[in-house]
C-alpha cells in the first residue's frame, strides 16, 4: 500500500523516532509499504517518520527497485564510524522540488537490525554513505535543511513559504 509522505514542517519529521522492540507482521507490513511508497515517489531512501510513523525504521535501495538484492532495511540503525568528506547535491521526499549541496562523510559504517531483529554491520561509500546518513538523520529528527549553510537554508525556507502561500506545498 502506498503511504502518504509528509512534508516539512510536519512535527513528526523533527522528532527522534522510537526504537523498535517488536519484530512482527506489523513491522514487515510497514517495511513493505515503505518500499512501495519510496518506489512510487522515485526515491532511494525513506524513513518511517516521513510516512508519519515515529519509529527507527528506514529503507534504502539505490537501484530504485531494479535490483531486488539492493534492497536494504535498517531498523534501529546507528553510524559507528565515518571518514572523508563529500559535498554533493541532495534531495528529500519530504521537501519536494528542493535540492541543495550538503556536506556528508564519504564513508560510513553502520550497525542496524533487520526485520527479524538480527544485528548486522555494513559499510557504505559515496551515494550509499549519503543515503545512510540522510535516513539516519531523519530517525534522529534532523532534517537536511539544517545541514545547509545559513544562507541556503534561509533561501530554501523562503521558497517553501512562497510555495505554501501559493498552495503548491
Amino acid at each position: 500500500m502506498i503511504l502518504t509522505i509528509v512534508k516539512y514542517p510536519e512535527p513528526v519529521l523533527s522528532q527522534p523516532g522510537e526504537p523498535v522492540n517488536e519484530f512482527n507482521a506489523e513491522l514487515r507490513k510497514l517495511v513493505a509499504d515503505m518500499f512501495e511508497t519510496m518506489y512510487a515517489s522515485q526515491g532511494i531512501g525513506l524513513a518511517a517518520p516521513q510516512v508519519g510513523v515515529s519509529k527507527r525504521v528506514t529503507v534504502v535501495d539505490l537501484s530504485m527497485g531494479k535490483k531486488p538484492e539492493d534492497k536494504l532495511v535498517l531498523i534501529n540503525p546507528e553510524i559507528i564510524s565515518s571518514d572523508g568528506r563529500l559535498y554533493e547535491e541532495e534531495g528529500c521526499l519530504s521537501f519536494p522540488e528542493i535540492r541543495e549541496k550538503i556536506v556528508r562523510a564519504a564513508n560510513v559504517r553502520i550497525r542496524a537490525q533487520d526485520v527479524t531483529g538480527k544485528w548486522f554491520e555494513m559499510d557504505g561509500e559515496d551515494l550509499l554513505s549519503r543515503a545512510f546518513q540522510h535516513e539516519i538523520d531523519h530517525l534522529d529528527g534532523i532534517l537536511f535543511i539544517t545541514r545547509m549553510s545559513a544562507l541556503k537554508r534561509s533561501l530554501t525556507l523562503r521558497k517553501i513559504r512562497k510555495m505554501q502561500a501559493d498552495g503548491e506545498w
